[in-house]
């Protein structure tokens, strides 16, 4: 029997309501995702099948959590018993928005014309396809940034207005380019994320029947983080509960700071417009922070109007006060937080994996690393780009799996014109639905007689000459014999032109030998990773592939960096917590930023800097800048005005706290330690 013993009356409250729409309203900190996975056990033992409960996230991360905690609630069966508890297909169903749509595509999109087997572009293979477009559109020396363009694509898909948020000039440009950006996806048999749900939606209003499959299995849908949903993701979570209306929202408010890439905050505000009976459940205990930062939490967060009201309170007592700290510059500022995470490490023995250090901007890490290094401080930097997700190498596994597989549709398409050699997005689209029509790979119609006769006679060679490539090295590889791997590639990717093109697809020659360095770095290693004792080079090659592949996710599924500080900007900070907080850059112009104020969005500022606060457990350290460099130059700077929303009495200044006397017994406990650190 699930124990609902341990919750507090609201948590258990809004376990309990589980039927009709329900909006659990959970500030920072007050235990949701232990209300979310209760209730999932507590459905099921009320008897609702496992297999009827739907709940959605925003990461693969808190859906992984979230199935482990469920698992850990629900008894097994006896040994011996007929049932199976939540084992086989007659399971809830925890997953992400995309993760739901990709199970849904898998089964039906064929109906829209796509093969069951479609990629799904990210972030970085989505700006190529961009900057390809931008390349044969653009004029001479014209530079537009792929990056807006691709951010203007993702709102106009989602149903927001672009043009409020962008220069008329390229909300217009990105106009004119979504129909090639959507052709050039289509060539590939590929979708973007924002593809998944809006193509789910297509099928859902062009196929009822398909709807109605989703909605005779999801019966009970809850969705986590739900001021974070777009109008494309309301739509789909609206189609799905229209009829049975058991809907549960857990989310906050005060929380929601995605509004730059679509999240709508008015789907959690304006809840009672498409559900006038709609519950409302509060939760306000925090278990995580001393009512000290809870209070200045609060005491900011109230500066917002358009709001639903909570006051976040905590049984930790009432902690530190919040010290506030002002440097003269961006690299004082960043040797002044390094000695105190040092200071902390040696006096009190706080371990460097209990600090964090947040800022605004991705740029203002740059000082942050240097005085960590200059000082040998271990530091995990949150949000740096995975090696396997540079675009040289994709487009050297495309390759690689292509020789081994060239049956692989989705690693054909991706490099059958990289380097170009002919064969356009409209080439390839229409071999692509060649292979559709006669349900057979692309490369298999590529070969086909009777298909490149349909082409310009500049088109057919194309084709035959690319043919003739995978063909050849297929062959060289399938051939017993010592043939090196790294000395293959690195003849291969030099007579296809790919190390040339790549040279020439970047306008700073460091940015384009940084790129060939990451190439040759990895096929250097292809004859360590590689059986040398395969019969065969496609062997090794296949030995190799697999093993990378492992690698990388390993590497990927790492989610502690062991003893080491945290580096990680505010929008990626939400959900985390650490007992030692520095909040540093907290200057006008950085937060809030400088585009708010034209864009309107100073109550999202306001939220980034509540959802900060609200990271720290036990100590909070705030400070800013007298200057700042930008560009190389300094630039005179001035402090938040969100600093003077602090209640007085709750902030000590860093200079003050620092001339405090200490008692005997703190200043030999600070000696004791530092005498057995340096030990």
């Amino acid at each position: 029997m699930v124990n609902l013993g341990s919750l507090n009356p609201q948590q258990r409250q809004a376990v309990e309501t589980i039927r009709g729409p329900v909006l659990i309203l959970a500030g920072a900190g007050t235990g949701k995702t232990r209300v979310i996975t209760f209730r999932i056990a507590h459905m099921i033992e009320k008897g609702i099948e496992p297999g009827h409960i739907l709940a959605v996230t925003f990461t693969n991360k808190a859906a992984r959590e979230m199935k482990e905690r469920v698992a850990q609630l629900i008894p097994r069966p006896a040994r011996g018993s007929q049932e199976d508890g939540i084992k086989g297909t007659n399971r809830p169903t925890v997953c992400t928005f995309h993760s739901l749509c990709v199970k849904i595509l898998r089964q039906h999109i064929h109906h829209l014309g796509y093969k069951g087997n479609f990629v799904i572009y990210d972030t970085s293979e989505q700006l190529s396809a961009v900057k390809k477009i931008l390349s044969r559109i653009s004029a001479k020396g014209e530079k537009t940034d792929p990056a807006a363009v691709l951010s203007l694509l993702s709102r106009y898909k989602n149903g927001g207005s672009a043009a409020a948020f962008a220069d008329p000039s390229v909300a217009a440009l990105a106009e004119h380019v979504r129909n090639r950006y959507e052709s050039a996806l289509r060539a590939c048999n590929a979708v973007d994320f924002d593809d998944l749900i809006l193509l789910t939606l297509r099928l859902f209003d062009e196929f009822p029947e398909v709807l109605e499959a989703c909605r005779a299995r999801y019966r009970y849908v809850m969705v986590d983080e739900y001021q974070d949903t777009n109008a494309a993701q309301f739509r789909l979570v609206n189609a799905l509960v229209r009829e049975h209306r058991n809907l549960c929202v857990v989310g906050d408010d005060d929380q929601s700071i995605y509004g730059w890439r679509g999240a709508e905050i008015a789907n959690l505000l304006e809840l009672e417009k498409y559900f006038s009976e709609v519950k409302v459940v509060k939760l306000e205990q925090n278990y995580r922070s001393t009512n000290t930062i809870l209070t200045a939490a609060n005491a900011v967060i109230k500066n917002n109007t358009r709001r639903r009201g909570k006051k976040l309170w905590s049984q930790k007592g009432q902690g530190a006060k919040i010290t506030l700290a002002v440097y003269e510059d961006d690299e004082a500022e960043a040797r002044g937080v390094v000695d105190e995470i040092e200071f902390a490490r040696m006096a009190r023995k706080i371990l460097w994996a209990d600090q964090a250090i947040l800022f605004r901007t991705n740029i203002q890490s740059r000082p942050l690393e240097t005085a960590l290094r200059q000082a040998g401080v271990r530091y995990h930097l949150i949000g740096g780009q995975s090696f396997f997700d540079r675009r040289e190498i994709k487009d050297l596994f495309a390759y690689l799996k292509t020789f081994v597989n060239p049956h692989d549709d989705v690693s054909l398409l991706r490099i059958a014109n990289v380097p170009a050699r002919g064969l356009s997005d409209v080439t390839m689209e229409r071999l692509l639905a060649e292979s559709h029509d006669r349900q057979t790979s692309v490369y298999a119609v590529m070969k086909h007689t009777d298909v490149p006769a349909q082409f310009s006679t500049k088109t057919r060679e194309a084709i035959m000459e690319f043919v003739e490539l995978v063909e050849h090295q297929h062959q060289v590889l399938t051939q017993p014999n010592s043939l090196l791997l790294s000395a293959w590639a690195e003849k291969f990717l030099t007579d296809t032109g790919y190390v040339a093109e790549l040279r020439r697809s970047e306008k700073k020659v460091e940015h384009a030998e940084n790129r060939v360095r990451n190439l040759k770095d990895l096929v250097a290693t292809m004859d360590n990773h590689a059986d040398l004792k395969a019969a065969n080079p496609m062997d090794r090659l296949q030995n190799f592939i697999e093993e990378v592949t492992l690698d990388s996710e390993r590497e990927e599924d790492k989610e502690t960096p062991g003893d080491a500080v945290t580096l990680i900007t505010m929008h990626s900070c939400k959900g985390l917590e650490f007992p030692h907080v520095h909040i540093v850059g907290l200057e006008d112009g950085l937060l809030p930023h400088s585009r708010s104020k034209v864009e309107g969005t100073l109550d999202e500022e306001r939220r980034l800097f509540y959802v900060a606060i609200t990271r720290a457990m036990q100590t909070l350290r705030l400070s800013h800048c007298g200057s700042r460099k930008r560009y190389g130059q300094s630039m005179p700077c001035h402090p938040s005005p969100f600093l003077r929303e602090l209640p007085e009495e709750l902030v000590e200044n860093a200079d003050e706290q620092s001339r405090k006397p200490v008692t005997r017994e703190t200043g030999k406990s600070y000696f004791a330690s530092m005498r057995s650190a340096i030990e």
